[in-house]
């Protein structure tokens, strides 16, 4: 393999895809030639510094893909010499976040290594999002553009409609001004609706229930619109909060929070005063992960499905299908309400 090929241990691209685009690359340069044995799970390891877990993932995969045959006692040889090319996809993202690396590995884990994804941050920027386009425009087969900006009066549209319209896939929300473009996208006010009217009666045992919406982090505010209808429907007491403070937290309400740091410290606060979560005092967290599911045993979600959104983006690309698809929001039980 190539002496000056690293792991980037601090990319997002998994670990074990890094090696299967190493091995592609060193095919497509006449490094293995077809019949030749490649080096084993556990050079491969020694060399990359690597788990033998890892690597015999990103060989398994190759081995899927036609790209290698493996031979009991032997090893694992070059079966296909012409790789296809590429598809080279832009996928352009408002932050990085814990969802947003969800959403990325369900992305390049579908497409495999039929594609390659370089990832670009706007941050929230107009400006930086349409020097992005302008740099890239010719560089990409595709664009899969998550567009949220600071300035909700900015025309998105405008700028997105510089790329060819068959190049653009969009992805999580579902804009007005492009109806006409493939999307797979959330539809916020109705979800969040839809969602706490599954826990209802969960609800109703609490004097009152608020969402903690902090202003400052750009979320949608079809959310808290969603959230007064919901109330106003359901005849609860209610109030939507930008800054949760501890005078805030009463005992005997239900909160909704949308920002995991509000999350932690709602938590934070409840141990101090010695109230039981979902006992004395109701919380539901907005976007699922794995820590959620363990923290006070358990805390209630709405959330959609992340993996889902980059799974089926990823398969419109390889299928040249591109529709508009709603992704699946969910009420997620647990012990917090």
């Amino acid at each position: 393999m190539k002496q000056e090929f690293r792991i980037d241990h601090d990319s997002e691209v998994p670990k074990y895809k890094q090696v299967v685009d190493l091995i592609i690359s060193d095919i497509e340069a006449g490094i293995f030639k077809k019949g030749q044995r490649v080096p084993s799970i556990n050079e491969t390891s020694e060399e990359l510094f690597l788990s033998r877990d890892t690597v015999e993932k990103a060989y398994v995969y190759l081995k899927k893909q036609g790209t290698l045959v493996s031979v009991r006692g032997k090893g694992y040889y070059v079966n296909q010499i012409h790789i296809q090319n590429q598809i080279k996809v832009a996928l352009i993202f408002n932050k990085l976040s814990n969802y947003k690396r969800s959403l990325y590995y369900s992305f390049v884990e579908t497409l495999g290594t039929k594609a390659g994804v370089d990832v670009f941050i706007y941050n929230y920027s107009t400006d930086k999002f349409e020097e992005i386009i302008k740099n890239q425009i010719n560089n990409y087969d595709f664009f899969v553009v998550l567009p949220q900006f600071n300035d909700e009066k900015v025309d998105v549209a405008k700028i997105i409609k510089k790329i060819p319209k068959e190049k653009v896939l969009l992805i999580d929300r579902n804009l007005d001004s492009l109806k006409e473009y493939p999307v797979v996208y959330q539809e916020f006010e109705k979800d969040i609706q839809a969602a706490l009217g599954e826990g209802l009666s969960l609800i109703q045992k609490y004097k009152k229930i608020h969402l903690v919406f902090p202003s400052n982090q750009y979320y949608s505010k079809d959310i808290a619109r969603g959230f007064q209808i919901f109330c106003q429907v359901n005849e609860l007491d209610f109030s939507i909060i930008d800054l949760l403070n501890e005078s805030d937290v009463k005992e005997n309400e239900a909160f909704v929070l949308i920002s995991d740091d509000d999350l932690y410290r709602f938590v934070k606060i409840c141990k101090a005063k010695n109230w039981r979560v979902g006992t004395d005092i109701g919380v539901v967290a907005y976007n699922d992960n794995p820590v959620k599911e363990l923290l006070e045993d358990g805390i209630t979600t709405i959330s959609t499905n992340h993996d889902e959104i980059g799974r089926i983006a990823a398969e419109m690309i390889l299928s040249k299908k591109f529709k508009r698809i709603k992704s699946p929001f969910n009420f997620i039980p647990r012990k917090s309400l």
